[in-house]
């Protein structure tokens, strides 16, 4: 008793001691002031980023209002106004310092935000403009990949006029990019067709013939072949029941610039840059057999989710890929692959696009090729009978075996300017999983809210339907929609303001200013650390949950719906279908998830049955 009666007194003597330390540090306005309301901190909040993070202000704000709704005064709705009103302004301020400054990669980011919250700055403020303005500074300094990248962006986003494209055009002849020199003459002939000459009239009534000449050329796979390079990873040595052996990692690579820059797998040279490997990791190049001299390299820049790096490497290489073309292959078109299988280097296949939109990866979809591919092949490139660059291979995927694959171009070059920045690129996050819904226009549904994310903070119903994206109405084809609303995404930096507008199950529909965040390496890991087992059904197992009761400890629920394609829909789960959770477990090192269930099953007459349910954790079906 003496004991405790001792704690109760000391405990009383901490409490006593801190509140008198903290009175004695307050002032006495502040001691008399009424305490803040959470309504008041929170606005407090907006008002404090202003200066340093305008976007984030901006994103507070639409927070307060999701939280608030219409419940707040006139007073308090005007005050919320002007606090936006000042972000806006200082984000303004901020995007013509950056353009002053010629940081045009942050200037462009910045007019992106401005144009989701309906804003355009003219002049040099528009993204065109800047991406311009950025590709012409990277010719001067002789940053060809970048120019070449940034011109093709901006000509996507605007059409140019022949003046803008000629410099390129002309760099792309002299460095021998024969493909690139295509793309970029096809371009020159359409702004001259168009009548966007931009004071170049004269070289625009005959663009140099030379290059007309050059262009309009081919390369042959004899060409190609040069550009390619077999990737060698020395890790040491591994020990197997007592035996040591060498553990080496072979693939391919390929040049897509004249300095040395290659690109080829992440999983190729993942232990060069993975913290969690803790090994011995020595990367090189080889340009030849296995007798030629071996070419110390280092990593650029890479892309887990998009299974992508770049590498460096001090040679100049003889043949250079392009990576501006723009090419959709058909199922059925005949490719060729090139690359080192088993380090047979210089080996080309020839095959056939078996299909498109196959997903599996992160983000995007990938191309199905019959062409023949071991390991050693991954990372090398795939092209067309015209010589052009169509996709990356990645060989050996664990689900497929037997399978190949290779990575469109035109996601290559989506993800080269964040990997040429150095380090692990980074991709936005919206924190949402998404389901297509059927029909031959297929519509964009939200099955799953991640805790804590931008889409969380903002109250983004979940059942809800995205309708744009930055007023932009997405459309493809059944299966395509969610792969074509990643593409939308992918240029954006994390921290970038994004409009989404979605609709509820009346119609309603809702625009949000949200602020993006950076994707979590394995989203779905991360947001089954925070949530509940039952919700994390939805999002893994497309299993969609409500409660229908409890029963001693546990709590029995009845299937609201299955996603068709998913886990739950092969493993014959329908509607209606009543549900207890035995168990729920993520393994991270396997990059799965696992539920047990019991389930009363209409088929089986509605006999209980238990069984245990498998899910990868990298869903495809992210944004």
């Amino acid at each position: 008793m003496k004991r405790k009666s001792f704690f109760k007194k000391s405990a009383r003597g901490c409490l006593f001691f801190g509140l008198a330390l903290i009175f004695s540090c307050a002032t006495a306005e502040e001691r008399l002031a009424p305490p803040k309301s959470t309504s008041e901190y929170r606005l407090g909040d907006i008002e404090k980023n202003i200066a340093e993070a305008p976007e984030k202000a901006l994103h507070l704000a639409g927070v307060y209002r999701a939280i608030y709704g219409s419940g707040f005064d006139e007073e308090t709705e005007n005050h919320v106004k002007r606090l936006e009103a000042a972000a806006v302004e200082k984000l303004r301020e901020n995007q013509a310092l950056a353009i002053r400054e010629k940081r045009w990669d942050d200037a462009a980011s910045m007019a992106r935000s401005l144009a989701a919250l309906g804003i355009t700055v003219e002049n040099t403020g528009m993204e065109p403009d800047i991406i311009l303005a950025g590709a012409k500074d990277a010719l001067n300094e002789g940053s060809n990949l970048q120019a070449f990248l940034a011109v093709v962006r901006a000509n996507e986003l605007e059409p140019l006029t022949v003046s803008d494209i000629l410099p390129f055009l002309e760099r792309a002849v002299r460095q021998k990019q024969r493909r690139t020199a295509a793309f970029l003459l096809e371009a020159a002939e359409a702004a001259l067709r168009a009548g966007r000459f931009g004071g170049a009239e004269n070289q625009a009534a005959a663009l140099p013939e030379e290059f007309r000449e050059y262009a309009t050329g081919r390369d042959t796979v004899t060409d190609m072949v040069k550009g390619v390079a077999t990737v060698f990873v020395d890790r040491g040595y591994r020990t197997e029941r007592g035996r040591a052996f060498p553990d080496r990692v072979l693939g391919s690579a390929f040049f897509v610039d004249s300095s040395g820059l290659l690109v080829t797998n992440y999983h190729v040279i993942a232990s060069e840059v993975d913290p969690k490997y803790e090994g011995y990791s020595r990367m090189y190049l080889r340009m030849g057999d296995a007798s030629s001299v071996r070419i110390p390299a280092k990593v650029l820049g890479w892309d887990k989710a998009m299974d992508l790096a770049i590498i460096k490497a001090d040679i100049t290489p003889e043949y250079v890929f392009p990576v501006v073309d723009r090419v959709t292959p058909k199922a059925g078109d005949t490719v060729y692959a090139i690359g080192s299988p088993g380090g047979l280097e210089k080996t080309v296949t020839q095959g056939i696009v078996s299909a498109r939109g196959r997903r599996f990866l992160q983000i995007g979809d990938v191309i199905q090729i019959d062409a023949a591919v071991n390991p050693g092949n991954s990372g090398g490139p795939v092209v067309d009978i015209d010589g052009r660059l169509v996709g990356i291979v990645f060989a050996g995927a664990d689900r497929y075996q037997g399978l190949n694959f290779a990575v469109p171009v035109e996601r290559l070059a989506a993800a080269l300017p964040a990997m040429l920045k150095g380090g692990k690129a980074e991709r936005p996050w919206l924190g949402l999983v998404l389901s297509e819904t059927g029909g031959e226009s297929p519509r964009a549904e939200i099955l799953y809210v991640a805790p804590f994310t931008p889409a969380w903070e903002q109250k983004v119903g979940e059942a809800s339907l995205i309708e744009k994206i930055n007023g932009e109405e997405i459309t493809a084809a059944q299966g395509s929609l969610i792969p074509a609303l990643q593409d939308v995404l992918f240029p954006v930096r994390p921290g970038e303001l994004v409009a989404l507008e979605t609709s509820d199950e009346f119609g309603a529909r809702q625009t949000r200013i949200v602020m993006t965040a950076v994707r979590p390496e394995v989203p779905l890991a991360e947001a089954a650390e925070k949530d509940s087992r039952e919700r994390m059904a939805a999002p893994l197992f497309g299993l969609v949950l409500s409660p229908a009761g409890t029963t001693g400890f546990s709590t029995s629920y009845r299937v609201k719906k299955v996603v068709r394609g998913s886990v739950a829909d092969e493993a014959g789960l329908s509607e209606q279908d009543p549900v207890s959770i035995r168990g729920f477990r993520v393994e991270k090192n396997a990059g799965i998830a696992l539920l047990d269930i019991s389930v009363k099953e209409k088929r089986m007459a509605y006999m209980e049955t238990t069984m245990r349910l498998p899910a990868m954790l990298d869903s495809p079906d992210t944004l």
